[in-house]
């Protein structure tokens, strides 16, 4: 049965990493044969892992991913450049693609990430029209494709939840960006298997683990991972899907059974 599951999603995969890697070949030879600035939607970490590979084997070199005046952003586009274009030409065009939400909450108001994606989305807009949600006190910032932003703006207001709400386009310079947050936590493993942080993470059994990991819901630095036994390193980023976002910072020591005291930060 896993088998079966594993296969079929596997295909999946294998069908969508092709219809990525057309896409942007197709965005590449356009900025190549038009001589003009192209670029996709927006990518996520997994997305943009599977593009650099393509690009890399392509030995394509006239393009540069870009999320925002931020360098840790989560979700980036990916522009193509004639080769006559700087990058300092390309950069200067970065605003013209994209640009900022802004919504501003009345004071008795704070709405999480989740809230303010499900309300954009609610309105027909795909997910890859969108980059970031900084969440701030008071509302947050959104960075979007230029081409959805006069609807975001014209529309967002009528949704129930954005009716007391100030909701501006703004420069993506002007843009409040956040440093992301940690929750510090510290588990106990028996060894750097990947099954082992599956389980404490999701607070489970060891045979739920491995059920968590066939359904392929688990991703090690944002690449699907289904091996049981893969050993996770110092800097690995597990995600798991419905649990979180976890980075291993250090080992801390070893308990009186020789078992391993690992730091986590898992984002907010």
């Amino acid at each position: 049965m896993f088998k079966n599951i594993r296969e079929s999603k596997q295909e999946s995969l294998e069908e969508t990493r092709s219809l990525l890697e057309a896409k942007i070949e197709d965005q590449y030879k356009f900025a190549i044969s038009k001589n003009k600035i192209t670029h996709t939607d927006f990518l996520d970490r997994q997305q943009q892992i599977i593009a650099q590979k393509f690009l890399t084997q392509n030995r394509i070199k006239n393009y540069v991913f870009f999320g925002g005046d931020t360098h840790d952003a989560e979700r980036k586009i990916l522009l193509f450049f004639p080769e006559k274009f700087s990058r300092e030409m390309v950069e200067k065009n970065y605003e013209k693609i994209l640009c900022g939400i802004q919504i501003i909450l009345p004071k008795d108001l704070q709405y999480e990430h989740s809230t303010i994606l499900s309300g954009m989305m609610k309105l027909g807009i795909k997910r890859e029209k969108m980059g970031d949600i900084w969440i701030r006190e008071n509302g947050a910032d959104i960075i979007v494709l230029n081409e959805v932003a006069d609807f975001l703006k014209q529309h967002l207001q009528q949704l129930t939840r954005f009716k007391k709400a100030k909701i501006d386009i703004i420069l993506i310079k002007d843009m409040e960006y956040k440093p992301k947050q940690f929750e510090d936590l510290s588990i106990v493993v028996s060894s750097m298997r990947l099954d082992n942080f599956v389980a404490e993470l999701a607070r489970t059994s060891r045979n739920k683990a491995d059920e968590i990991i066939n359904e392929q819901k688990v991703f090690v630095n944002y690449c699907l991972s289904t091996k049981f036994s893969k050993t996770l390193q110092i800097g690995d980023v597990l995600t798991i899907r419905g649990k979180g976002k976890f980075k291993i910072e250090q080992i801390e020591g070893k308990t009186k059974s020789d078992k391993l005291k690992i730091g986590i930060k898992k984002y907010c």
